[in-house]
């Protein structure tokens, strides 16, 4: 049995939120005179970037941080992570599942975060959830009967999303022992998770995206609860009182909450100066002095998790948050069981997934934009490789291309996750041969479209990749207006490539509330990570 009982995700400020996405290294201190240690990191550590800095300034050793999401930290373990010294993931399941090679000592929690429920506080207040003890399954019975839909990391992309759905099964079963492979078998079991899944509106591949996303929310967005760290329902509401808005109310369901911790791990080499080094440095973070500052951040650190003195401003009672409950956690299952019900949820519990991918076909793809775009896609609709990186499709979910120009060169669909169907869409798409100009707009619109006429038992989301700037067809003034009349709350995911236009495209991003990804130094991994938002 694997025992987690540690924690953790973070929090960014706005200076860093945009830095968060580019999934780029980054090197604090590199004028460090005393050496290097390269940190292998979930996103959710850039806040915590001045105080690797401080370090640094400290002791003259410069500590490199790149950032990957925890599926990705998983299998570059399991690849031996060459060229890394550390790992920080932000939970040890990742760690555990991914040392295959038994490289990992010294792994020590560095700070921790239960994940909890955040709703405006109006709606908390109607569901009649503040001010009592609240259970999975009374969440389940307002989702059911429409009054709370909620946001959520995917489980096989994200920690909280995971961490969430594991204390979603050990809910419904009503034990307090860790789900086994028989308990993913029940059928009541299994019903009861999808039924609850089935309230997710908007669904990301990272914690602090989905806080941003609901922090910048319109009223027409219907986002007024996502599950998520408490340090980040923290951040947000920071955030939202600073803008005039409406604050999130925590709520710590009492029968199925897990908690993230944050291990800062050692990869053994045998290199007796780096292990110094990262001794150092978890030392360092470690300390009384740090470990306060990380509770003025919204992290709970100890051994019991509860905040001693604390700064009010942050830990608000006001926005139901309890820095000194004893809180009460499930406890994980082993790792072959994690594998299991991370599949299961992949292809059956999670909301089923319409999908639309817009594919540049313009002159400018031929050569290696088109071999590029393809190996990507190979990634995505060969259900077999999708299962390595945990996206392959349920067999309800619904897939279309729209291969585009300056024209639309042609659409097809897909339903459900048959091999033969997939691949075949797959050889369809390589038959295209690249030529013409940009249009951009008018396949976004045809995306959107297509999906509307779906019904809201999907999550939806358009990707559009593009290597060009649209220079012919519909305006960016038209695809606005287009948008906005719709009343649509459909993502257009856009994937950079080439000579893109990022003002073209960070534009459809903030209109329809998504997010645009960098391809243009890796597409294969752009994809991976489009893919884990919907």
């Amino acid at each position: 049995m694997v025992n987690f009982k540690r924690i953790m995700v973070g929090v960014l400020t706005a200076a860093t939120t945009a830095a968060l996405f580019s999934g780029c290294a980054l090197n604090l201190g590199s004028g460090g005179s005393k050496g290097e240690l390269t940190v292998i990191s979930g996103s959710e550590n850039r806040e915590l970037e001045p105080l690797l800095t401080e370090f640094t300034a400290q002791t003259g050793i410069a500590v490199r941080m790149e950032y990957k999401g925890s599926v990705d930290i998983m299998n570059e373990l399991k690849a031996g992570a060459a060229g890394y010294d550390a790992v920080w993931p932000a939970n040890a399941i990742w760690a555990a599942m991914g040392d295959d090679g038994r490289l990992i000592k010294h792994e020590k929690s560095i700070m921790a975060s239960p994940v909890v429920f955040g709703i405006k506080k109006s709606v908390a207040q109607n569901l009649g959830f503040i001010g009592r003890d609240v259970s999975v399954n009374d969440i389940l019975a307002k989702t059911e009967s429409g009054e709370l839909n909620f946001a959520m990391t995917s489980a096989t992309q994200s920690n909280s999303g995971a961490c969430a759905y594991f204390g979603f099964l050990s809910a419904m079963l009503g034990k307090n022992t860790p789900v086994t492979s028989d308990d993913l078998k029940r059928p009541e079991l299994q019903d009861s998770v999808k039924r609850l899944l089935s309230g997710v509106n908007r669904s990301s591949g990272s914690s602090e995206w989905l806080k941003e996303l609901v922090v910048n929310a319109g009223s027409f967005d219907g986002l007024d609860a996502m599950v998520n760290y408490e340090s980040l329902i923290i951040a947000a509401n920071q955030e939202l009182t600073a803008l005039g808005k409406e604050p999130l109310y925590v709520i710590y369901p009492y029968d199925g909450m897990s908690y993230a911790d944050s291990p800062l791990c050692y990869i053994d080499r045998g290199d007796e100066k780096k292990e110094e080094m990262f001794l150092q440095l978890q030392e360092f973070l470690l300390s009384d002095k740090t470990q306060k500052k990380l509770n003025d951040l919204g992290r709970r650190t100890g051994v019991v998790l509860t905040v001693d003195n604390p700064n009010l401003s942050v830990w608000n009672e006001d926005w139901g948050v309890k820095p000194d409950k004893t809180l009460s956690f499930i406890t994980l299952p082993s790792k072959d069981v994690i594998i299991e019900a991370l599949n299961l949820y992949q292809t059956a519990l999670r909301k089923p997934s319409a999908t639309v991918y817009c594919l540049d076909f313009s002159g400018s793809m031929s050569g290696d934009g088109n071999s590029q775009m393809l190996s990507a896609l190979s990634i995505i609709f060969d259900q077999q490789a999708a299962a390595t990186h945990m996206l392959q499709n349920s067999a309800s979910d619904y897939t279309a291309v729209i291969a585009f120009s300056d024209v639309i060169i042609d659409v097809k669909e897909v339903y459900g996750n048959n091999q033969d169907d997939m691949r075949e869409l797959y050889n369809w798409v390589r038959a295209i041969s690249p030529e013409g100009g940009t249009d951009i707009y008018s396949p976004a619109v045809l995306g959107v479209e297509m999906l509307g006429e779906l019904d809201n038992s999907y999550m939806k989301a358009v990707v559009l990749l593009t290597d060009g700037e649209s220079n012919i067809g519909m305006s960016d003034v038209e695809f606005e207006r287009i948008i906005r009349s719709s009343e649509t709350a459909t993502p257009v995911f856009s994937i950079m490539f080439g000579e893109a236009s990022d003002n073209q495209l960070g534009k459809i991003s903030t209109l329809t509330r998504s997010r645009t990804f960098d391809g243009r130094k890796d597409i294969i991994s752009a994809f991976k990570q489009v893919r884990g938002y919907n």
